[in-house]
């Protein structure tokens, strides 16, 4: 999220979260949508650049963000469903 500010990087973590958990059927606070949204823009920023995805605008980082979301909550779940 190299071209956005704190606030608006705040607003695409919960709109990620919000993705996620619409993806995902799953239902969250504001805050953890937001802890999810953020977590998943780094996951998502990370795959993009190992996969030489290029990412621009406010919107490539929403859907980047958003990628990432709805992997971080599917591996977790994974994770809370085996122990």
């Amino acid at each position: 999220m190299s071209g956005t500010g704190v606030f608006a990087a705040a607003i695409v973590g919960i709109i990620a979260g919000w993705i996620a958990d619409l993806v995902l059927g799953r239902r969250h606070s504001l805050f953890i949508k937001l802890l999810i949204g953020v977590i998943g823009a780094f996951i998502g920023a990370f795959v993009a650049t190992r996969i030489d995805l290029p990412v621009g605008g406010l919107l490539g980082e929403l859907a980047v963000s958003s990628v990432g979301a709805v992997l971080f909550l599917a591996v977790l779940g994974l994770f809370r469903r085996s122990a």
